[in-house]
């Protein structure tokens, strides 16, 4: 390991008017010879992603037909393949005390809670507060930002619960991300103005990024090039989305920022949870790509119809067949994030074995609006403490709670219930 010239103190950021850029881990800050770098390992940040998706999925094909290690990886999961040993299907899961008569209005919000919405609170301060922010209380005092809660589209899924009477609002607006992530002020309003005045953010802290290179060894400074690289690039795309919207005119309620091509919305969306995630400005984020009943039409995929009504597909085997284009879409999206993660080296690994990733659903079949079984696939390691590469199954009713309960429990969150949950899953 490389002994620097100069120790870089974890909490190392570039500043320059207006703007804050927090640092990758480092092994200048990690010193060769001292404790902290022997326990390197034990030392790296807890990281959740809870990726949650409208309307369900096609369950067979979804959840493989083998169990253990040697699962084929299904038509939905399929951009997920090249990631199968960090992967975990997770199936027979079912979240019964979040069921209720209005799926569309309450579903999500069941999704981390397993709680029914208008039960929060009713069995205790924490019946109703998501396993989200849960984790927030005992991780999230440690970064600057306690947790990012976003979605793809508008409207909001009401995914995440501080308390059980207060939701915590979704992001839509890739430059409202970016400038959150990056920017100051005491108020949005104020990061701003002060975006607005200055330009770019990296131009700003170009100077304090050439002293701190020059303190750094070799490894070092390729690992800060890299990503400062892809701040400037996200930078680019959230630069060109703003004027391409500002010049469409005839859509005055498009975001200035979120831009025209789904595509290029997702991945500016997950480019930059990436980057808060390498640059530890949170530890908990969560990501509705959609809100129930959503109308959105997937015209780069020659599907014209609305995703709700298409979702009631009756067996239609025509339907099913473009739901799942579109499920294997929302994958493919999605791994692009998960590749982000497993490439930022940190420690004695990756972002990625070091982060907890549920990707899923409060919704199994979108035809029956039930919760019987639900799709849900972790990704990364919780640093060593999930084994990865393999397909659990669990017999009818196992309670989706518990599989909250075991995230937490593999970060060492001390949390004793969520929801119904009575013990955690030992097989995962």
């Amino acid at each position: 390991m490389f002994l620097s010239k100069k120790h870089v103190d974890r909490r190392t950021v570039l500043q320059g008017i207006g703007a804050t850029i927090g640092l990758p881990l480092l092994e200048s800050m990690f010193p060769a010879g001292t404790a902290m770098a022997q326990t390197l390992a034990g030392k790296t940040p807890k990281r959740f992603g809870f990726i949650g998706f409208p309307h369900g999925a096609i369950m067979d094909r979804w959840s493989p037909k083998e169990t253990g290690s040697d699962f084929i990886v299904t038509d939905v999961l399929k951009p997920l393949e090249p990631f199968k040993k960090h992967m975990t299907i997770v199936s027979g899961l079912r979240n019964k005390p979040a069921e209720t008569n209005e799926p569309h209005g309450y579903i999500e919000q069941g999704w981390l809670t397993c709680v029914k919405p208008f039960d929060f609170g009713k069995a205790g301060p924490d019946s109703g507060v998501s396993c989200d922010q849960l984790a927030v209380r005992h991780i999230g005092q440690d970064t600057r930002l306690p947790s990012l809660e976003l979605a793809v589209g508008s409207g909001s899924a009401r995914m995440s619960w501080r308390t059980p009477t207060q939701s915590l609002p979704q992001e839509s607006n890739p430059r409202s991300v970016f400038q959150k992530i990056f920017g100051q002020g005491d108020t949005d309003k104020e990061r701003a103005q002060i975006l607005v005045e200055t330009g770019s953010i990296l131009d700003r802290v170009q100077a304090q990024a050439q002293r701190l290179n020059a303190s750094l060894g070799v490894k070092d400074r390729a690992v800060v090039s890299d990503y400062l690289d892809s701040v400037r690039e996200i930078e680019r795309r959230v630069q060109m989305a703003a004027k391409a919207d500002n010049s469409a005119l005839s859509i005055p309620d498009a975001p200035v920022g979120t831009p025209n091509d789904l595509t290029e919305y997702f991945k500016l969306m997950f480019d930059l949870m990436a980057l808060a995630f390498q640059a530890d400005i949170t530890r908990v984020v969560s990501i509705s790509l959609d809100r129930e009943a959503s109308m959105r039409t997937y015209t780069n995929l020659s599907i014209s119809e609305g995703w709700h009504p298409l979702s009631h597909h009756g067996n239609n085997p025509q339907k099913m067949d473009k739901l799942v284009q579109i499920q294997k879409y929302h994958t493919e999206v999605f791994a692009g994030f998960v590749k982000k993660l497993e490439a930022a080296k940190e420690g004695s690994g990756t972002v990625l074995d070091h982060s907890t990733i549920l990707f899923g659903s409060d919704m199994s079949n979108s035809d029956r609006h039930n919760n019987d079984p639900l799709p849900s696939v972790i990704l990364g390691h919780a640093g060593g403490k999930i084994k990865g590469g393999q397909h659990v199954k669990y017999p009818q009713d196992s309670r989706h709670a518990d599989l909250l309960l075991t995230l937490l429990q593999r970060n060492e969150i001390p949390v004793a219930s969520i929801g119904d949950s009575v013990s955690g899953l030992s097989e995962v």
